[in-house]
């Protein structure tokens, strides 16, 4: 999801500067492949896509991998790597477009959803402000596959494995940075871990109900260490030294590799899911991620760093945050316009509160821009989160049930 600067893990053909006058650089065709990947969880929660939800595991991979860029950057270059600094840009990058969706959401599920909707979102409101509603949905067995449409909140999982990853891997890394040979220590540090996830995937993955391997940040962590493990320099090393041809001939490879997976993927029906599939998708994510940002002028660059995907991928954050409350709420309503009608419209509704929200409050808090300067954006974030929990202490659970029909009052 969210766009971060790479700082200096990117050649200098690949950067263009931010808007708002950050001086950070980022790669334009990281953003574009954030943007293929949006797309297809929102094709996949639409119906039309059965793979598409392993596009947030390449969303996983480019957080692991520029995260861990940012922070390897700032280590390298002599500097101290301010951690409650870096938190509370991670906050502040993250936090604003959350609260604005929970405090807009809950108030439509009253209006528009059903009362099992309502009573669920007020139930997993606590978790997601808390960004444990991954552990929230694993401890209640609350089922990813199958109860998901019931839960506005649902696809939130993510997002609360991302929090979690940088709360746990920034500290593992900056004290790793402080040695000799810090970044061969990293990437040795980030192999150990994404086998010793992808161990408790393997094993958590033979169980009925896949939820927890799905959802633990222990099992995901697969994803955003191969990720991390990308943005070394041992990796970026060999990258580099890749002739031009070669690296587009393999980045061809790479993304027919996962729009194949893509397609076929049968959700966690698929057998070898968890038994080595998501660690090979999430493998060919770190590499392909990898050869576009060391190797300058490939094809795959200039196709995801192209208009429409790279501007999807700008919007891909709120994008994420809005599709699943809008997809529940109005779906439903729009079946007269026929499957694809409904999700064009459904997307496009997503699409427009995700740019409003974008140009509105992410941008102006994040780059400290318009109303967002001085105190006034963390104020306003403050101000909507404390309305997000007077909605959520105001408005009644319906009792477990309400809303269905009694059948003994049809006799």
């Amino acid at each position: 999801m969210p766009a971060l600067p790479l700082a200096s893990t990117a050649p200098a053909r690949h950067r263009s500067p931010r808007p708002g006058g950050s001086g950070q650089a980022h790669i334009a065709a990281l953003d574009g492949l954030r943007g293929f990947a949006v797309a297809a969880v929102l094709l996949f929660h639409a119906g039309h896509l059965s793979g598409g939800f392993l596009g947030v595991d390449l969303f996983l991979v480019l957080s692991g991998f520029l995260i861990t860029g940012l922070l390897l950057g700032a280590a390298q270059g002599g500097g101290l790597v301010a951690l409650p600094g870096f938190w509370a840009r991670r906050a502040r990058r993250l936090l604003p477009a959350l609260v604005v969706v929970v405090v807009v959401t809950v108030p439509a599920v009253r209006v528009l959803g059903t009362t099992e909707q309502l009573r669920f979102a007020l139930g997993d409101l606590p978790w997601v402000a808390a960004q444990a509603v991954n552990w929230h949905y694993i401890t209640d067995q609350i089922g990813y596959w199958n109860a998901s449409d019931t839960r506005v909140f649902a696809h939130l999982w993510s997002i609360a494995v991302e929090w979690q990853f940088y709360l746990l891997w920034p500290p593992v890394l900056v004290i790793a940075a402080r040695g000799r040979h810090a970044q061969r220590t990293v990437a040795v540090l980030a192999v150990l871990g994404v086998l010793a996830s992808l161990a408790l995937m393997v094993t958590l993955g033979a169980a009925v109900d896949t939820t927890r391997a799905y959802e633990g940040t222990d099992t995901r962590a697969v994803a955003l260490l191969l990720g991390a493990l990308a943005a070394t320099a041992p990796v970026r090393g060999l990258a580099t030294r890749m002739p031009r041809r070669a690296a587009d001939a393999l980045c061809l490879v790479l993304a027919a590799g996962l729009a194949m997976a893509w397609t076929v993927t049968d959700g966690e029906k698929a057998p070898l899911l968890f038994k080595g599939g998501l660690f090979l998708h999430s493998l060919a994510a770190a590499v392909l991620i990898t050869v576009i940002a060391q190797v300058p002028g490939t094809r795959a660059a200039r196709i995801a760093g192209s208009f429409l995907p790279r501007r999807l991928g700008e919007l891909s954050y709120s994008l994420y945050l809005w599709h699943w409350p809008v997809y529940l709420l109005l779906l439903p309503r729009l079946s007269g316009l026929g499957e694809w009608g409904a999700t064009a419209a459904a997307v496009a509704v997503s699409l427009a509160a995700a740019a409003v929200t974008k140009r509105l409050v992410e941008d102006p808090v994040r780059f400290r821009s318009g109303w967002a300067r001085g105190r006034r954006g963390p104020a306003a974030v403050a101000a909507l989160a404390v309305i997000g929990v007077a909605l959520w202490a105001s408005i009644p659970v319906p009792a477990p049930g309400a809303g269905t029909v009694d059948i003994q009052q049809l006799r």
